[in-house]
Formats: structure tokens, sequence, C-alpha cells
């Protein structure tokens, strides 16, 4: 669609799919190997990165190119220049600096790349003053940082290897390092969290001064150990120590008192960050702007087709070694799975959505139902944008359902 065509840069993604120990939580395609599988998955990445223009051709894949629209043609052969790099997983700080500078390395010999945002995932039992040196050398600037609580006992609840103390242990060493992009990860409703632990965990976070902050609410499904659990009502992970839906929607709403107070601003369901800090990055998926992803289980989004590679690292390494393609999906876009998505991804930010361009654009009239949810509080329209009411974010599901019916 034509909007897509317009976007200058896209964003580059790459999945590190290990870890050192599985989550209860986690219903992520990853898992706990040797270190010696490291170095043979990288090589595999950086081979299907440095061909992936024969591949998408052989998948049938085309990718957003620079547009001159007097000429009616592509500018340039070739992808558009990144100016975003996200490395996640997994945790991807588990590799050696070494295998991670190869990596970048390889995204710069096949990209024009801007490295205006580069983007580390890291668990903070990994972080070390030489391994926080070297990523900066590389051209990391941001870190992620999967700290999740800060209270021990929910930390062992979930399955997790680092402590408290290992976060004030880690934060030092990033700043040392000279890394002025810090994102913390919190999860709200963690096995035995409580309304005083929660309190804990979001006064500490803020404490620190990172520049950015997720909150994301626990999601229970059969794909987690935890999930499957407490659909059975049995007793491991602590399954029957998990906080409740309201008490959970509490939490959410006091996070949003605390750091509206602490001066964070929401720009996302999820995300809150100190102005100029919103990730770059992810406001691509949410803006449905282009997007690559490269390794075991990468998804990514032309602006007409998504499309993913094989879940298993293994597999994935096999077939890259094989000079096989190890795309699994290919699905292009109708107008309708587009108009759910612009409206699902859409109204998780902040700013909300442009009703009239998506009305013209689809030919939809929506007009009904936003007056009706409006009235109901549901949502706020100002001109031509629509957006979540702030105190209705924590029900947006209910809001994106009745839009979409």
């Amino acid at each position: 669609m034509l909007q897509f065509l317009l976007v200058e840069t896209l964003g580059l993604y790459i999945q590190v799919p290990f870890c050192q120990t599985k989550c209860t939580y986690c219903n992520f395609h990853t898992g706990v190997v040797s270190a010696d599988r490291f170095g043979p998955y990288i090589g595999a990445v950086c081979r299907e990165i440095s061909g992936h223009a024969e591949r998408f051709a052989s998948a049938g894949i085309s990718w957003p190119t620079r547009f001159d629209w007097q000429a009616l043609r592509p500018t340039a052969p070739g992808p558009l220049p990144a100016d975003t790099i996200y490395i996640g997983g997994g945790t991807p700080s588990l590799l050696e600096p070494r295998l991670l500078a190869t990596l970048l390395e390889g995204l710069r010999l096949s990209f024009s790349c801007s490295d205006k945002e580069v983007t580390l995932e890291a668990d903070p039992e990994t972080i070390e003053p030489e391994k926080a040196a070297h990523w900066v050398t590389a051209g990391v600037n941001r870190i992620s940082f999967g700290s999740q609580s800060f209270v021990d006992d929910e930390l062992r609840a979930a399955g997790r290897m680092h402590r408290r103390e290992d976060i004030y242990r880690a934060v030092p060493i990033l700043r040392g390092a000279g890394i002025h992009n810090i994102s913390f990860d919190l999860i709200a409703g963690l096995p035995k969290q409580t309304h005083d632990s929660w309190r804990q965990s979001l006064s500490e976070a803020i404490a620190l001064s990172p520049e950015h902050i997720s909150i994301y609410m626990m999601e229970i499904d059969e794909g987690s150990r935890l999930g499957l659990e407490v659909i059975r009502s049995g007793p491991r992970y602590s399954a029957r120590e998990l906080p409740s839906e309201e008490a959970m929607a509490e939490f959410y709403e006091l996070a949003q008192r605390e750091l509206r107070s602490a001066g964070y601003e929401q720009y996302e369901i999820s995300n809150w960050a100190r102005p100029g800090f919103a990730s770059r990055h992810n406001l691509k998926y949410w803006r449905r702007e282009p997007y690559l992803g490269f390794g075991a289980g990468a998804h990514s989004f032309s602006g007409w087709q998504r499309w993913s590679n094989v879940p298993d690292s293994l597999t994935y390494v096999e077939a890259i070694r094989a000079d096989r393609s190890a795309i699994e999906h290919v699905d292009a876009l109708t107008d309708d799975l587009a108009l759910e998505e612009e409206i699902f991804l859409g109204l998780r930010q902040l700013s909300g959505i442009d009703l009239v361009r998506i009305e013209r654009q689809y030919g939809v009239n929506l007009g009904e139902k936003i007056s009706r949810l409006a009235s109901g509080g549901m949502i706020e329209r100002e001109g031509n944008l629509v957006r979540l009411s702030p105190a209705k974010l924590s029900a947006s599901n209910e809001v994106l359902v009745e839009l979409l019916r």
C-alpha cells in the first residue's frame, strides 16, 4: 500500500534464541544449549544476512526500496537504509563479544546502517565490565534490561537466574561503559507478587533512573510451563500464588501513576520513556513500518507481506548451511488484515490513529462504533485522531474487539 513505500528507513532484528534457563512463564522458541552452538549459529545468521536478497527472491518476497515518485521507479537497487538494530532473544548478552561484533559487522556489510539505535537485550547476571565495554565498541548504544522484578522470591518463583543485587551491580557497569539509554522490563502479575512487592519493584526501578521502562502483564497460556500448570490447576511453579486479574489491573494503574509522577511519558500501552527515549525500533512495529528479521524464529514485514523463519535453531542452521531458505511462512496482507493491524497496533500507541485516513484508505465507516465507544468513555476523539482513554488502557482488548467486530 502507498504509505509503506513512503517510509525512508527500515529496522533490522536479530534473534538469538539461547538462554541459561527457561523462565516458567516463557512461551518463546528459546532453549538452553551448550555455548559450543553459539558460533555456528551466528555464522549461519551472517550467511543468511549476506544472501538475503536471493533467498527473498526465491520465496517470492519483495522488500521496500527508495522510490522516486516523479519518475515512478526505485532510485537505487537494494533495501532501504536501516536506522535501528535490535538484537533480542533469548539472552543475546550470553554471546562472546567477538560474536556480537561479527553479527553487527555482517549487518553493516549488507545494509547501510546509521546506527541511531542499536539495542541489545541483556540479563543482569550476564553483565560484566569487559563485555559491556566491547558492546559499546561494537556499536551498541541501548540495553533492554530483563530485570522483571526487584523481589527475590518472585524472581525465584519465575525461574529467573538473577537476583535484586545483580540489577544494582549491573547498572553502574553499563553507565560506566558509556550506555546512556537503558530500558527496564517489569512484569505485573508474577507468582507471589503483592501490592506491596509491586510498589517496591516500581520504586526501585524508578530510583535507578533508566531512560525507558516497559511494563508487561503476565500472560497465561499453555505454551509455558507456568501457563500449563495454571490450566491444570496444579501447584508447581507457584501457579496457585498468581495475583488475580483485578489485582493486575490495579498494578498497571499504579504503574501509570508512579511513572507519570517520576517524569516518564507513556507512549504505548506497555511502554514509558523519558522525553526523547521512546524505542525507535519498537515504534516501527506499532506504526507498521518495514523491518527485516534474521535468525531462527525471526519475523519480517515489508508493508505488504509478512514472513517468518523456522523457529528451531538446529533446523535453521542446517537450512542455511545447505544454502536453503530458512523461511517457513510467507503471508500477503489483504486489505481486511491490514485494516485490523492498523487499528490494533495504532491504538496501542497513546498518540492514537488517524480515523479519516483509515476510513478513506480502506473504504470503511467506523463512525457509529467510534461514537458508541466514546460515549462509554472507552476512547477519546480529537479532530481526526482517535485514541484509547488513558484510564481505560488496561481494558484495551475490549475496545479493539468492538472496533474489529
